[in-house]
């Protein structure tokens, strides 16, 4: 067994996965949007800047690799756009930040969906042969429930509903695409799954029952979740680590829902198959720790106290503390450290600079090696 295979996450020194694009991809991308460059072009340009992006991330000592989703505009959709039986839609609004409202596109169905011949198995493999016998490459990709979220959203659900009158078949097809992705990613020699997860941030969010009927509950919702994400992973190919992230929106350094992990904990922390936890704590909106309580079995728990979202470098001692606080609901040795999200979830980045992106991955890693030794 060759040494990478071995390596599991998360690790004490972590990262979510995005970064923020450089100006020469960014230019790239808008070449390419307005026909003055071809496809092969941006791809030789995207090629160059993740090579450049994990050298970088070698560099200051991560573990686990991505590509930064360099490849991708959005952390989530261009991976819908990827399943067959969907289509890349533009809609009246986007999605409501506070303060401002993202771009306004979507993914929704024109037929049966499955997950077979995905692009970002291609994508995987090059940032794949990058790896070495001390990192990783890691694939970050949306939860089921996120895609089973797109797909019911007011401006969706006429064409969702269309195609599956029955919620029970369109249930099962994701998690058959799903599982068709995993099994073909596993076979292009992924360990490290990470499935990226907002559906948990809105179901815990006041605001969000303001618009929704009586017939759906959070616990209603809980189970659907978990229950999806369950199936669509069952059966994961052996040697695979399969993590979550849970987030509460990033889009331009600002956020979209609050509310603790309490009233989700029991079906999040309890019955999710994963091997570990990337958790949103860096405000008060993420609540306490309490609800670590709940974590089932050996899981692991990273703990995202570092703001992606703005520039300013935390206290030490004052992450410190909060680490030593979470330890009192979960064994220390369980925890580990990053950003609270990816610096970039979608191709216009937060409010702060490449040189300050990496100060504050410099940062997460002095502070866990004081706390887990390096």
């Amino acid at each position: 067994m060759s040494p990478v295979a071995v390596k599991t996450a998360p690790f004490k020194f972590d990262n979510v996965g995005s970064f923020l694009r450089p100006a020469k991809l960014k230019a790239a991308r808008e070449e390419f949007k307005n026909g003055s460059i071809s496809q092969d072009e941006l791809t030789s340009v995207e090629n160059e800047a993740i090579k450049e992006l994990v050298q970088k991330q070698k560099d200051i000592g991560l573990q686990a690799i991505t590509d930064g989703e360099f490849r991708r505009s959005w952390w989530h959709l261009d991976f819908f756009w990827g399943l067959n039986g969907v289509e890349k839609s533009d809609v009246e609004n986007g999605y409501n930040f506070v303060d401002v409202e993202t771009r306004a596109e979507t993914a929704r169905l024109t037929g049966k969906i499955s997950g077979e011949n995905h692009p970002f198995i291609e994508h995987f493999k090059f940032v794949n042969q990058l790896a070495d016998g001390d990192v990783i490459a890691r694939q970050t990709i949306p939860a089921p429930a996120q895609f089973l979220a797109e797909l019911v959203r007011p401006e969706n659900k006429a064409a969702t509903d269309a195609i599956y009158p029955d919620e029970g078949e369109l249930l099962q097809d994701i998690a058959s695409a799903y599982q068709t992705f995993i099994k073909e990613l596993h076979e292009a020699g992924c360990t490290n799954l990470q499935l990226d997860d907002c559906t948990w941030g809105m179901i815990v969010d006041e605001e969000f029952w303001k618009s929704m009927n009586d017939e759906f509950t959070v616990e209603s919702l809980s189970e659907k979740y978990v229950e999806l994400n369950n199936s669509a992973i069952s059966g994961k190919p052996e040697g695979l680590t399969i993590t979550t992230h849970v987030c509460r929106g990033n889009y331009r350094s600002t956020w979209a829902s609050s509310g603790a992990y309490d009233k989700v904990s029991d079906e999040l922390f309890g019955k999710e198959n994963v091997a570990g936890y990337y958790l949103e704590f860096d405000t008060e909106r993420a609540g306490g720790f309490e609800s670590l309580s709940k974590v089932s079995g050996d899981k692991q728990v990273v703990l995202g106290l570092i703001s992606s979202k703005v520039p300013e470098l935390e206290d030490k001692e004052d992450i410190k503390a909060r680490i030593e606080e979470a330890a009192k609901y979960i064994d220390k040795d369980r925890l580990c450290l990053s950003p609270q999200c990816g610096f970039a979830s979608t191709e216009e980045g937060n409010n702060l600079t490449e040189e300050e992106q990496w100060a504050k991955l410099q940062l997460v890693k002095e502070i866990s090696d004081e706390v887990w030794g390096a």
